[in-house]
């Protein structure tokens, strides 16, 4: 009775020291997320949006030329924005990884899986900020062009072919929120009740 007794104490002991410990910082971390899925979720449209936009645009481009006069200046405008607005996400996305990163986590499990969501946004980020460049580039071609007395109106510039070959295959943002949320949940049997009001408003 007493060997049953002292490894029912220990498990305790276990559960609420250092497995207790790591499964309330996952909890806690679990809330951070849920509560910035909102916002995720409205940035995720944004890219969207602007990389289907993009693609769009860009198709439309080789298959009609740069075009002549204000083609030209329009085009170079539509890059511009296209461009800022990669900005924009790219920098709003910076802004959700840098409050994830700035969390108190300790427990290494906890820590691994906001690595994980921390490379995959900043993966984002590298691929919004080379669609920026290389529509800046865009825009500068154009004005070259529109200034250009050689330029004949069958070609364009080459940063479009570069913007088609990274976007052929774009299919939308992953839900990395909801993918971390679930993968707490499943490690450390999270319940929805575990997340109720009181946590981080961080």
């Amino acid at each position: 009775m007493k060997i049953r007794y002292c490894c029912i104490l220990a498990a305790a002991l276990v559960w609420t020291g250092c497995g207790g410990a790591e499964r309330k910082e996952a909890v806690t971390f679990c809330k951070v997320l849920t509560q910035k899925q909102a916002d995720f979720a409205a940035t995720n449209a944004l890219e969207k949006d602007l990389l289907g936009s993009t693609r769009s645009w860009c198709e439309s481009i080789v298959a009609a030329g740069s075009g002549h006069g204000k083609d030209l200046s329009g085009n170079a405008d539509s890059a511009k924005e296209l461009a800022q607005s990669a900005s924009l996400v790219s920098t709003q996305l910076g802004q959700l990884r840098q409050s994830l990163y700035d969390q108190p986590l300790r427990k290494e499990n906890v820590e691994v899986i906001r690595a994980g969501l921390l490379s995959q946004i900043q993966k984002r980020q590298a691929m919004l900020q080379d669609v920026r460049a290389a529509l800046q580039g865009a825009a500068a071609n154009f004005l070259e062009f529109e200034q250009s007395r050689a330029y004949t109106g069958d070609t364009y510039p080459g940063g479009i072919d570069k913007l088609n070959s990274m976007l052929s295959g774009y299919t939308g943002p992953a839900d990395l929120l909801g993918k971390a949320i679930a993968d707490l949940k499943a490690t450390y049997k999270i319940q929805d009740a575990d997340l109720g009001a009181g946590g981080p408003t961080t």
